[in-house]
């Protein structure tokens, strides 16, 4: 049976590990995520964990019932990053915008710790005040309780699905990485007309969005539908720059979208 959960307020209280530090849910979770992108998923063990963290792994039972409830605290302290410093203008497709790009690059910064988190739903406060942020700018905008919930859903799953999907790519090992991206490069790129004309006709252009990351422009398109949908006397013009109508510009790394777009 694992330990009762120790408050955060008397773990404190603890005496420190053997090299001094004072443990707490913020440097194991902070710990949990460097060695995620260092080692992998398979690297991370409550006995590698300890180690890192100089102290006995048992400790960690006093901060989080297992493994899974740890899991859940990276979750929500990626969401954390995507949110720190944002706050809304009022300008509900702006908004909107920023809070799916800050996700977004929040996740793909940390591909490994994406991998296990993007599928799962945390009920920490990181997560509650996003969800919150996105049901609040949606009601202000004047879209109906129903379409709120409709459109909250799919901009959640998609911005957590490109996350998953640009993630799973800058995971790779990087000599398969560069040969996925060079594949448009040299198979496609050299596809005969006669057999593949429209792949023929669009080859430079593949080549050069298909190594970028897609969720700029799905992002603009569920804006551009849901802005579409709003009641009448609700819609406020928008004013779109050249970037956001081509769906931001391509940016050198797969999975990571153009940085200005998340400013």
């Amino acid at each position: 049976m694992p330990k009762p959960v120790v408050p955060e307020e008397k773990r404190r209280r603890r005496r420190p590990t053997k090299s001094g530090t004072v443990l707490s849910e913020r440097l194991i979770v902070e710990t949990a995520l460097r060695m995620l992108r260092e080692h992998g998923s398979a690297g991370l063990t409550a006995r590698r964990l300890g180690l890192a963290l100089d102290a006995d792994p048992s400790t960690l039972y006093r901060y989080f019932r297992g493994m899974d409830e740890l899991t859940l605290a990276i979750g929500d302290a990626l969401i954390g990053q995507a949110l720190d410093g944002w706050e809304p203008t009022g300008e509900w497709r702006p908004d909107l915008r920023a809070v799916g790009l800050r996700i977004h690059t929040a996740y793909v910064a940390h591909p490994q710790a994406a991998l296990l988190t993007t599928s799962r739903v945390t009920g920490r406060a990181n997560e509650l005040a996003a969800d919150e942020a996105v049901l609040d700018i949606l009601r202000k905008a004047g879209f109906p309780l129903p379409d709120t919930v409709r459109i909250y859903h799919a901009f959640i799953d998609q911005t957590l699905a490109f996350a998953a999907l640009d993630a799973a790519s800058l995971a790779l090992p990087s000599d398969s990485l560069r040969a996925d991206e060079d594949m448009w490069r040299s198979t496609y790129a050299r596809l005969p007309r006669a057999t593949h004309p429209r792949i023929a006709e669009a080859a430079p252009l593949l080549a050069t969005r298909m190594v970028t990351s897609a969720y700029p422009t799905a992002l603009e398109m569920l804006l551009e539908s849901a802005q579409a949908q709003l009641p009448s006397g609700s819609q406020v013009p928008v004013r779109r720059s050249r970037s956001q109508e081509i769906g931001g510009a391509p940016s050198a790394q797969v999975g990571v979208p153009d940085p200005a777009s998340a400013a």
